[in-house]
């Protein structure tokens, strides 16, 4: 099963008439159940606990949706904590191995960084394999693909709650809103927080000035910045660093009109920023001579093959699983490269939407504290102090956000302990995976 295309996992599905599947951990004996044992059993090697990827997931719950038979996924990890939160990505995958494998990583990513920003929200993500032929581009499919992840959403009773991923817009969280109420960063007019991106950018930069700060290396005004991405984030950086009067800014993408679109936005600072459009797979932005490297674009760029190149002090960017593993972090380290965590720098997108039905204030201090340097738990002190703990117990930096994020992950809900686990374990008594759809 994990070597399969997407594709043809769907159509096995629907050959042996499953239209939803689940693995779940039982928590009293820690393993983990499937709901289609000797159909999905070739799947069962990444649920066990010596896996890389799987770290105790609670949940990982799939459908073929209803109306476009597009594969939904939803990733549960430590709901402890809150219900699981996290974006829905649209992403091509070339097998299943690598489907779930990210759905995990990036699961236990949200809730590391939820955790780290003092949310009450466990780790969640969902993730929708890329439709064949180019049908996402379809304005009628792919209302009906987020009208279908609704109402996989709702029939998950809130364990999950989501929100924006790379391949999303605003538009697609109203879609999937449309039969759900477990979405945030739906627009504004509907109630919503609206696009996170400004919040995303600009938290990113003050994990650059933490950083920057704890080095003793002054402020951002004078120094040389190089951006992998030039997306709705990386603009938000690039506006905010210009503010802060920075001496140069290099952005490189391989989408001509992402790059035409910044051009055009910041035609009067040509003179401080250079663009440059650059092949699919082109790396060469992370050997630019630079004082901060941000990567803002997809995961898995820093690794034995790109970080003896890289020339900057520091690595602070908005893109997700920048290491390619783990170990990756050491390699940086060794090199004399600070790298600020992805899940420390880049985590306002889900503070932004994470409290939306509270209300909305302008200037919500609940919101503009993070941006603060006199919260504990602002980005800005979280990165000095993540840095401290890594240079004091002679750690890297991804160990000390981690033991940092998985203490405070592991803390309950003041008001619903273990709630997401309970909802998890009555799908199952409940045998969701055999209800139609």
């Amino acid at each position: 099963m994990l070597p399969m295309s997407p594709r043809s996992f769907v159509n096995n599905l629907k050959e042996r008439g499953i239209n939803r599947c689940y693995w779940v951990l039982d928590i009293s004996s820690g393993s983990v159940t499937c709901s289609h044992p000797d159909e999905l059993a070739g799947a069962g090697s990444i649920f066990v606990k010596e896996d890389r990827d799987y770290n105790g997931h609670e949940g990982v719950f799939l459908q073929l949706g209803k109306r476009t038979n597009t594969l939904l996924g939803a990733f549960i990890w430590r709901s402890n904590r809150g219900q699981a939160c996290g974006g829905i990505r649209l992403w091509d995958y070339d097998c299943m191995e690598e489907y779930l494998r990210d759905g995990l990583r990036l699961a236990q990513g949200m809730g590391l960084k939820s955790a780290l920003a003092g949310l009450w929200s466990g780790g969640g993500k969902g993730v929708i394999q890329m439709p064949d032929g180019g049908k996402e581009k379809d304005p009628s499919f792919r209302t009906d693909m987020f009208h279908d992840y609704g109402e996989f959403l709702s029939s998950l009773n809130g364990c999950y709650v989501a929100a924006e991923d790379v391949g999303l817009n605003v538009n697609d969280l109203d879609d999937v809103h449309t039969f759900t109420r477990y979405t945030t960063c739906i627009s504004e007019s509907k109630g919503g927080s609206g696009n996170p991106s400004t919040a995303t950018g600009k938290g990113v930069i003050c994990a650059m000035e933490g950083a920057l700060d704890y080095l003793d290396m002054g402020t951002l005004a004078g120094k040389s910045i190089a951006i992998q991405g030039a997306g709705n984030v990386a603009t938000v950086i690039v506006e905010g660093l210009l503010q802060r009067n920075v001496g140069r800014i290099l952005v490189t993408d391989c989408n001509q009109d992402r790059i035409d679109a910044m051009r055009v936005k910041f035609s009067q600072n040509l003179d401080k920023l250079i663009l440059e459009k650059v092949d699919v797979g082109d790396n060469s932005i992370l050997s630019a001579p630079c004082d901060v490297l941000s990567p803002c674009a997809l995961g898995n760029i820093l690794n034995p093959t790109t970080i003896p190149g890289i020339k900057a002090k520091i690595v602070c960017g908005a893109a997700n699983n920048q290491l390619g593993c783990p170990a990756d972090s050491q390699l940086l380290s060794d090199h004399g490269i600070v790298y600020v965590v992805d899940f420390l720098a880049n985590r306002m997108g889900i503070v932004n939407c994470a409290n939306e039905t509270y209300g909305r204030l302008t200037n919500d201090s609940a919101i503009e504290r993070h941006f603060g340097r006199d919260w504990e738990n602002s980005v800005f002190c979280m990165t000095k102090a993540t840095l401290e703990k890594a240079d004091k117990d002679g750690i890297t930096t991804h160990e000390a956000a981690n033991q940092i994020a998985d203490k405070l992950s592991l803390k309950l809900h003041p008001v619903w302990p273990r709630r997401g686990q309970e909802i998890i374990s009555s799908l199952v008594k409940e045998q969701w995976h055999l209800q139609s759809i």
